[in-house]
């Protein structure tokens, strides 16, 4: 037990690189593969999929990937974990066994269930649970619309057992993003159901290496000091038995390990410090990170806390249909020619039939224009209705119908188009106990997983704090907040976050002390009306924004320009402030 067990990614989502698979089982030794398919959004895809074809429902890239590679990790003694299963574990289950008969292989496989409560909806209203959405309050018997999925983010102890009934492939529905990674540490160590530092160390590694290649250099802020990042390795948590880690990658391959990219994730799409997991509230405020070596970084002294009574579930109905044109406005009098466009829509269409008609412009144009492209403006027109034909044709054709007889130059980037469906993202809470979770073996026969009990909170674990130097001042000159700061930003539901960090103290010192909540709704006037909660890591020398509602329902019906805020983190880099001229110089 002293080595550590090499737990490697090949997947941060549904339609990362097919090749991943192949790069971490052949590349170099590892111990686990795991893959994550799944987010809010995938769910409402594979909801589609299967309406389509009842025995889909599953990511059909990995078992692409399988068919590929399965041969090699089963002769490699590599043990496979991975949530691909979505809405239909037992689907691709099957698929996976029907692979192997194909193939010549041997390989156990079983799969997890209970995160499916659609069948359970009915009863838990009537005896009361609610199902409040996290973000607005309202309970779910307000909706007036029928859920299309509802599937609760399930732990790790499902994966502990089917690895102790001897699995070589774990099949799991929606288990949270780090429940694949938790699950075979907590396996190999032996580790209890009360071990929460241990635990919760796990949590953060998995967090870490969840996403891909983003914790290798992938999207990250200072991307100029990434080397090979035309094709970035994928990444390995190197976990000990006490719960700390070092994340890497294959020896030779492209990107970046650095307590830099490491910040970077650990700061994508999180909320406050407490980190809740199904089986343990993870700390992020207490995670040390270290420069072991090139390209490895250990992640330590991570505190965990009880799990919580509750966890997650992730609901999805149907918001209505929607429908986009865009206009391109080319030259002079772009605000004329939006405002006409405006107008004659609103002559020719009745827009109070729709549930939302929305104009955005986007002053793409410059004046003098080197080229026709630099010299156009982007009117993007949407609408929504629970009616697909009034969204769809009767929509788009009276944008066609304007071609020859509204602005000069006119044209659109799109061909009128039918309405598409779309979803909407209703987060809320269970008991723990609710979720039926269980591991299917190979003959049906089901063993039920009980959730960690929630009694025995302790003692509330105290941040650790660090000494800082008081905010520098003196001369200031105008530049970026990006010229000295980094960002990561991702979406929650309705909600952005947009984690910034320094890479010394001095830095942070300054940003702690100047950008308040107030002071971030200046630099983005989208939130000026909005909530934004701010949150403290001193570990990590970051700051964490959370900007309430500012992606409206959730991605699958935002209309937002970039409705999963994954460039939000950049835009906030981009903006001009007033920087103390020894941090430029330190810079």
């Amino acid at each position: 037990m002293s080595e550590p067990l090499r737990i490697a990614n090949c997947s941060g989502f549904y339609g990362d690189r097919l090749a991943a698979a192949r790069e971490m089982v052949c590349g170099g030794p590892i111990d686990f593969l795991t893959g994550d398919y799944l987010a809010e959004l995938t769910m409402m895809i594979l909801w589609k999929s299967q309406q389509k074809n009842e025995s889909l429902g599953y990511a059909v890239t990995f078992l692409k990937q399988m068919e590929d590679i399965l041969g090699e990790a089963l002769e490699r003694g590599v043990k496979i974990v991975t949530n691909a299963g979505g809405l239909n574990p037992a689907g691709l289950t099957e698929q996976l066994r029907a692979l192997c008969d194909r193939l010549g292989l041997e390989a156990k496989i079983l799969h997890i269930e209970g995160d499916d409560l659609m069948p359970q909806l009915p009863a838990l209203a009537e005896a009361g649970h609610k199902l409040e959405n996290l973000d607005t309050g309202q309970p779910l018997a307000e909706l007036g619309a029928k859920p299309l999925t509802a599937n609760a983010y399930l732990g790790a102890w499902g994966i502990v057992e089917a690895l102790n009934q001897g699995a070589n492939i774990v099949v799991c529905p929606r288990v949270t993003d780090a429940s694949v990674v938790v699950g075979p540490a907590a396996w190999h160590f032996g580790w209890q159901r009360d071990d929460w530092d241990k635990l919760a160390g796990a949590v953060a590694a998995a967090h870490v290496i969840e996403c891909g290649t983003q914790c290798t250099g992938g999207n990250y802020a200072f991307f100029q000091e990434v080397p090979g990042l035309e094709h970035p390795g994928f990444p390995i948590a190197e976990m000990d038995a006490d719960g700390s880690s070092v994340i890497t990658k294959h020896e030779g391959t492209g990107g970046l390990v650095s307590v830099g990219t490491v910040t970077a994730q650990l700061l994508y799409e999180i909320d406050k410090p407490r980190y809740a997991n199904p089986d343990v509230v993870a700390r992020f405020d207490t995670v040390r990170l270290a420069q072991e070596g090139p390209d490895r970084v250990r992640i330590s002294d991570v505190r965990g806390e009880p799990a919580p009574p509750t966890t997650k579930v992730c609901l999805n109905y149907l918001g209505g249909y929607r429908n986009q044109m865009t206009f391109v406005l080319t030259g002079l009098d772009i605000e004329e020619k939006a405002a006409l466009v405006e107008r004659t829509l609103r002559h020719e269409i009745d827009v109070s039939k729709y549930d939302f008609f929305d104009v955005d412009l986007a002053r793409t144009d410059k004046p003098n224009a080197a080229t026709n492209q630099e010299a156009s403006a982007l009117l993007k027109v949407t609408v929504k209705s629970g009616d697909a034909k009034l969204a769809g044709r009767a929509f788009s054709s009276k944008v066609v119908e304007m071609v020859l007889a509204n602005y000069p130059g006119f044209f659109c980037t799109t061909v009128p188009t039918d309405a598409s469906p779309f979803g909407v993202y209703w987060p809320t809470l269970v008991p723990s106990e609710i979720p039926p979770h269980a591991v299917v073996l190979e003959d049906g026969t089901r063993i039920a997983v009980p959730p960690t009990a929630a009694a025995g909170q302790g003692k509330p674990i105290e941040a650790p704090s660090i000494e800082l130097p008081p905010a520098p001042s003196g001369s200031t000159r105008a530049v970026p907040l990006g010229a000295v700061f980094g960002a990561r930003s991702g979406d929650k539901g309705g909600n952005a976050n947009v984690g910034l960090w320094a890479r010394d103290v001095q830095a942070y010192a300054w940003l702690k002390e100047n950008l308040t909540p107030d002071r971030f709704r200046q630099l983005v006037p989208e939130a000026a009306k909005l909530e934004v909660r701010r949150f403290e890591f001193p570990n990590l020398l970051a700051l964490n924004f959370v900007v309430v509602g500012l992606l409206g329902e959730g991605v699958a019906s935002s209309v937002r320009f970039d409705p999963q805020a994954k460039s939000l983190g950049e835009y906030v880099r981009s903006r001009v402030v007033e920087m103390p001229e020894v941090l430029l110089a330190a810079d």
